[in-house]
Order: C-alpha cells, then structure tokens, then sequence
C-alpha cells in the first residue's frame, strides 16, 4: 500500500498568498517541499481521502493522475477538505465517461453541506437518489464514527475525530495486505472513545499521519501543536499500537505555527517524527 500526499497544508495553504510573513516569504523563496496545497491524500491510485479544493492543482503539479479513483473517505465537511465540485469534473457534464463509478463514504452532515454547495445541481434530490447516481456517477455511503467496512480491497474503520463539535470528524484506518495506515488530520488531542476503539482494533500501524496545525506555537483545541502531536505518538506507544516499522509524519501545517519544510524537519528529527510535504509518496 502507499499514500501520496496530494496536499499537506490547513486551510489557508501555506505559504498563505494573502500574507506578508517571514514564513509565508520564505517559503516562497525555497519553493518545493516549502509550498503546500490544502490537504487531499490518495493511496495507491484508487482511494482518495478529501475531495479537497486543490485536487486539479496537485494532480497536475505532481503527475498523478486520478483517473483511477474508485473510492472516496470524506473526513469531514470544512471548506479545505471538501469541495464537492469536484463531483462535476468527473462526471458527463464535463466530457468524462470514462472514470469507474465512484463509491463515495462520508457523514450525513457532509453529504448535506455537499448538497447545500452544488445547489441547482441537485435540486430537491439527495446524494441516495439514483438520478443523482447516475449523474454523478456515484454511489453514496453513509459513515458514522466507529465503524468497520470494506471499501473495496481495503479494511477501514472509522473514529472520532476531536475537531469541531458542531460536525462530524473522522479519522481513519485503512487496512491492505497486512499493512495499517493511521490518516489522523484535523484533530485535537484524541479523545477516550477513540482510544478505546483503537485498541479493541488491536491495530498496528505502520504509517500514521497526524495533526500539526499549530506546530511549534501554543497548544490548542481541536488541532495540535508539536507537544500535543509528540503526547499522541506516547499514548500510541503504551497502547502498543505502533508497528515496529512504524513511521511517524506531521500533516495539515499551517503557516502562521509551522516554519518552512528544511526547518520543520530538522525541528521534527530532534523529536522523533517525519514530515510529510506535497507530492511525497511512502510505502506503508
């Protein structure tokens, strides 16, 4: 199994073109893995986690087509991790009928919001409907936190994410060939249900790619900095849920915590961890 990462950023993207700060400059001047798009992965070519809003950007930017996409796992409904017109550019509408159908799994409240942003497109209809199928060439799957389902040759279960408690987060667990991936962005310190589901999973992961919005700033809720995302990593130990193998990335990094990619990864070196940039692909 790999993931590459198609975007590593939080929402504003980083550098931040709006912004005036010694980050954002240089990381313009670096260029390269110091540029993020908002945050979207696939793994292997088939499975897309996000329908984010930089999914055209990074295709194109980094040669990886999505023509093979066959599933989706929606995260949750914020702008930087969904937008559903990207529903549309693969669809007829847009001259393509040549993609496999998509099974795409997500909340109730992101399929509503996905709904509530394609407008006219969908009418009165839903994302269950099959006129709607058949247009958007898709089936929809309703997800909700701690869940285990087949997702075509992957094993995922989902968790709480600790994010936003006005919606529904998840995080994931994909499972493939006797390897586990642990996709954790958008999240706070996780929360007890979702370490007892973990370990009742008796899962160990050999990738995990976790929450470092707010980097090497103050700890919050709802997102990490590094001492939160270094304490995570700790509880996974003790729980003995890491793989022997395991590797360790920061992902979702935003600008105003988070110093350009050469500094972050010496920072992340000293405290036992990787960072993950766009366009990077790992073998899990």
């Amino acid at each position: 199994m790999q993931i590459t990462f198609l975007g590593t950023a939080a929402s504003e993207g980083y550098p931040d073109v709006f912004c005036g700060c010694a980050n954002c400059a240089n990381s313009l001047a670096l260029g390269g893995p110091s540029l993020r798009k908002r945050s979207a992965a696939l793994i292997n070519d088939d499975l897309l986690i996000d329908l984010g809003p930089d999914l055209m950007a990074a295709a194109q930017m980094h040669g990886i087509p999505l023509a093979n996409v066959t599933y989706c796992l929606q995260t949750h409904e914020h702008d930087d991790h969904l937008d559903p017109t990207n529903l549309i550019w693969r669809s007829d509408y847009s001259g393509v009928s040549n993609v496999p159908h998509l099974h795409y799994y997500a909340s109730q409240g992101a399929f509503a919001e996905a709904k509530r942003r394609l407008g006219p497109q969908m009418a009165d209809s839903t994302f269950f409907d099959a006129e709607v199928s058949t247009a958007l060439n898709l089936t929809a799957h309703l997800v909700e936190p701690f869940q285990t389902f087949t997702v075509g040759p992957y094993r995922v279960t989902s968790v709480a994410a600790n994010h936003d408690p006005s919606l529904t987060a998840m995080l994931y667990v994909i499972e493939q060939a006797g390897r586990t991936l642990f996709y954790a962005t958008d999240t706070g310190e996780i929360g007890e249900p979702t370490w007892q589901a973990l370990r009742a999973g008796a899962f160990r992961f050999n990738l995990v790619a976790m929450d470092h919005t707010f980097g090497l700033a103050r700890r919050v809720n709802g997102h990490m900095n590094w001492e939160q995302f270094t304490e995570q990593l700790d509880r996974m130990r003790k729980e003995g849920l890491l793989a022997d193998d395991a590797r360790i990335l920061a992902h979702h990094l935003a600008h105003h915590s988070n110093p350009p990619h050469p500094e972050l990864v010496a920072f992340a070196a000293q405290h036992g961890y990787e960072v993950a940039y766009d366009g990077l692909c790992v073998t899990v």
